[in-house]
Order: structure tokens, then C-alpha cells, then sequence
């Protein structure tokens, strides 16, 4: 048996849609296909605006320019996050102010936020991990008790909520993926959100490259050009189309990613007599299936629960490296040690889970993670 990490699904309309596309005469963008899309979110999650764009990184880039980052200016994110996080604001000359994730899971320590807020902070950049929501009311009273932005990194978080709200409708602005490892995929591809509709005309030009060319579209003026910064970050209709036919099935998608998680919920409580963490959700979050993980006692434990998976077939891997100990960024660091971010870049593997995933393959794994506890 040999069971693979992820496989992205498809529904079967995939290259019914994308024909439709191709054959409509209109595939460059900004089309039916990416209008359907937009206006699914919009009506579905209470999003005030939805761009569909090219990747997450790309929407996080055009996060970085809405919120006007200059050089000199401090953004606060977790240091346990994907690279894209930071580099967006990189780009744009901040200095990123590294945050520890919280001992439960590997969200924001929200706690410890406001100790690192100073006269340059410009934004927080709350990453809710596995799509489990992080505590967006004391994040939310922090950038109004000092006038700062908050853009949720909403890159896993898809039809996951916190106190009833959508993930990505509740800071400034967000941003989503559709990579092929997500809950809902296009391959690549990825989705601007915004929440405070201020932003919205400079955000349809820096999408359409610097120019005001959806405004054209609409016969709003009678032609274009140059106006401002951008670049090409909205998809094509092709990959729109992709799109459409997985948000068409995102309930069901859903509903078996969620069973699958609980089954691995169930069959692996008995981990923590080993001393190992399994996936904490607080109440006022929801789980959206994306993720089902473990945070091990320490790195070689998790070396070789990862070995010994392999050798039974089981593709199972780590995940993020922190960010402040990173080549590139680790001399930009203030030096603080961020204990749990370290934990869980040493500790945490994720286990496969996507919508194939068959249920025998699935008592398997558990058996096979069982297995290496009894052991070792």
C-alpha cells in the first residue's frame, strides 16, 4: 500500500467549464467565470469584495500595496507561517516584527502582541493555521486602540469561521489560496478579499496592472489607462473555470474532509499518554477539514514517526521552518527566542487527508501511527 500526502480532487465538471471558457471567446480574465466565482464568496460569506488573483502570494502582495506600506514601516506576523506571509510586505521595504504562536496550536500567541507594537507598526497579519481561526476579537481591539491594519492570511481557511463569521471578512482586508493542496483548488490561484470598501477602486487598478481598465469594462469611463502601481494578478478564465466546478461542490467537499479529520480525531486520542499534541480548536472557532495534525515530543521522535511511516508506505510530513531563524531574514531578527514557533518547526507533522482518501487507508494510518507509540 502506498498512500500519497495530498491529491488534489476533481469533480468532473473541471473540463466541462474550462471548455465553455476556451469556446466563449473570453479566457484572459475578468470574465463570466471569474465574476461567478467572485460573486459565490460575496453571497456566501458576507465578503464585501472578492478579486480572484493568480495566488495567494499575490493577493497578500496586493494587501502590501492597499495598505500603503512604505520602507521603515513594521508589520507584525507569526514567525510559523509560509514564506508569502512575509515576503509580500518584504517587497514593499517593512521590517517584519516576528510573533510566537500560542502553546495550544501554532496561531498567533495574541498575548504577546501588543509588546511588540511601536510608533512604526503599520499591520498585523493574523495566519490562521489549519483554518483554525486565531482570536480576531483581541486582535481586532488592538488595531483600533493604536490604528493599525489587519489582514488576515486566510491562505487555509476557507468556509471556517470564528463566532459566526467567516474567516477573511472580519480585518481590513485577506487573502485566500487555491493551490492543489487546499480544501478547494485551481491548481494555482487565489482570492483578494476586501472588508472596507475604501480600498476597493485602487484595488481593481493595481489588479488590471496599473490601470483603470475595469471601470472601462463596466462604461464607467470612456477609456483607459496608466493611473497607478500594479501588475497581472488577476487568473485567467481558465483557471476561474476550474475553480467554479469545486466551489460548485464545496459542501460535500466539506463534509468529507471534516469526516476524515474526525476519524483521525477519534482514532489518535490516545496519543496524549504518549505526550503528543493533537489539533486543538477553541470554541469560538470552527474546523474546516484542512489539516490534521500531531506536534510530537521533540524532533526526533518526529524523525522517526515520519521514517517509520514512510517504510509502511505513508507519506506523512512537517511543515513550516520559523521564519526568523530563516537564512534570508535571521540577521533581521531582534533576537528574541520564540519558543513555540521553534516547538512546532521541530515537532508538528501533518498527516494525509484530502477527499479520496479511502476509509480503510485512513484505519491504516492510525493503526500505523499507533504502532510506532506501542514501541517506542
Amino acid at each position: 500500500m502506498k498512500i500519497v500526502f495530498n491529491k488534489p480532487y476533481l469533480t468532473g465538471k473541471e473540463m466541462h467549464y474550462i471548455y465553455q471558457a476556451v469556446y466563449s471567446g473570453k479566457i484572459s480574465g475578468n470574465g463570466e467565470f471569474t465574476q461567478r466565482c467572485q460573486k459565490y464568496f460575496e453571497d456566501s460569506f458576507g465578503f464585501k469584495k472578492a478579486l480572484l488573483t493568480t495566488s495567494c502570494t499575490d493577493a497578500l502582495e496586493m494587501c502590501a500595496i492597499l495598505a500603503d506600506i512604505q520602507p521603515g514601516d513594521e508589520v507584525i506576523i507569526p514567525s510559523y507561517t509560509f514564506v508569502s506571509t512575509a515576503l509580500a510586505f518584504v517587497r514593499q521595504g517593512a521590517k517584519i516584527v516576528f510573533a510566537d504562536s500560542n502553546a495550544l496550536n501554532p496561531n498567533i500567541d495574541t498575548d504577546r502582541i501588543e509588546k511588540l507594537i511601536t510608533s512604526k507598526t503599520k499591520a498585523i497579519v493574523p495566519v490562521h493555521y489549519a483554518g483554525i481561526a486565531c482570536d480576531m476579537d483581541a486582535i481586532m481591539q488592538l488595531a483600533d486602540k493604536y490604528n493599525l491594519i489587519v489582514i488576515e492570511d486566510a491562505a487555509q481557511s476557507i468556509d471556517s469561521f470564528y463566532k459566526g463569521k467567516a474567516l477573511g471578512s472580519i480585518g481590513n482586508m485577506s487573502a485566500f489560496s487555491f493551490h492543489e493542496t487546499k480544501n478547494i483548488n485551481s491548481g494555482e490561484g487565489g482570492m483578494l478579499v476586501l472588508n472596507d470598501i475604501k480600498y476597493l477602486s485602487r484595488a481593481e487598478i493595481i489588479w488590471e496592472k496599473g490601470t483603470n481598465r475595469a471601470e472601462f469594462f463596466r462604461g464607467e469611463v470612456n477609456k483607459y489607462g496608466w493611473v497607478d502601481t500594479g501588475s497581472s494578478f488577476l487568473p485567467s478564465e481558465i483557471i476561474a473555470a476550474y475553480l467554479y466546478a469545486q466551489i460548485e461542490n464545496l459542501e460535500d467537499i466539506q463534509f468529507k474532509r471534516r469526516r476524515i479529520w474526525d476519524s483521525y480525531y477519534e482514532g489518535l486520542q490516545s496519543l496524549s499518554d504518549h505526550g503528543v499534541i493533537l489539533p486543538f480548536v477553541p470554541g469560538y472557532a470552527t474546523n474546516n477539514g484542512h489539516m490534521f495534525y500531531l506536534v510530537c515530543t521533540d524532533l526526533e521522535q518526529r524523525t522517526l514517526l515520519i521514517e517509520h511511516l514512510k517504510n509502511n508506505g505513508i507519506h506523512a510530513v512537517f511543515h513550516y521552518l520559523s521564519l526568523h531563524r530563516s537564512q534570508y531574514y535571521q540577521e533581521e531578527h531582534d533576537g528574541r527566542h520564540l519558543t513555540n514557533s521553534d516547538h512546532y518547526t521541530d515537532c508538528l507533522i501533518r498527516l494525509p487527508l484530502y477527499y479520496e482518501l479511502p476509509d480503510e487507508s485512513i484505519a491504516y494510518i492510525i493503526n500505523c501511527v499507533r504502532d510506532f507509540f506501542k514501541r517506542s
